[in-house]
């Protein structure tokens, strides 16, 4: 009987360990932007939108720049006809685009957003539209709004 009571005391204490290890990755902080949370002063020159990707992509990374684009092209029309906007799809493995590619710094297929405003330069990438690809219609819902509050200046 000692050798089951053994067993179950390190049993419960390995159960307890990987819930006190699971609860601490529920509290960890978003991911740091490069930006600060908000600046609603209406001073965004430009906020520019790129998918980032190889040569070869598998499908979602696909799926990500088509529905990224499809999302710009409906909502942001005007402001890309403006230059206010700028929405495009970079190759990472073109020499062409390195001039992009060093002022992002992906580290792989990606979406990130930039803004320009009185302050300089501000890159965040946006994590939460790997999220949403199984609905395309709450990813453009999504990447809409955050689109639409870099305008207005909020980084929030």
């Amino acid at each position: 009987m000692s050798a089951h009571k053994g067993f179950f005391i390190l049993l419960l204490a390995m159960v307890l360990l990987v819930l006190a290890v699971l609860a601490a990755g529920c509290t960890t902080q978003a991911e740091q932007k490069d930006t600060p949370e908000k600046n609603l002063t209406g001073s965004v020159e430009r906020v520019e939108v790129y998918h980032f990707h190889a040569t070869r992509q598998c499908y979602s990374c696909i799926v990500l720049g088509e529905y990224a684009e499809e999302t710009m092209t409906t909502y942001f029309a005007p402001e890309m006809r403006s230059g206010k906007v700028v929405f495009g799809h970079v190759n990472v493995d073109l020499p062409e685009n390195k001039a992009v590619f060093e002022r992002y710094q992906p580290t792989g297929s990606s979406l990130w957003i930039g803004v320009y405003d009185r302050d300089g330069f501000h890159k965040e990438q946006d994590i939460k539209v790997w999220y949403k690809l199984g609905d395309k219609d709450e990813y453009m819902a999504y990447l809409k709004e955050v689109i639409e509050k870099r305008l207005a200046g909020d980084f929030s």
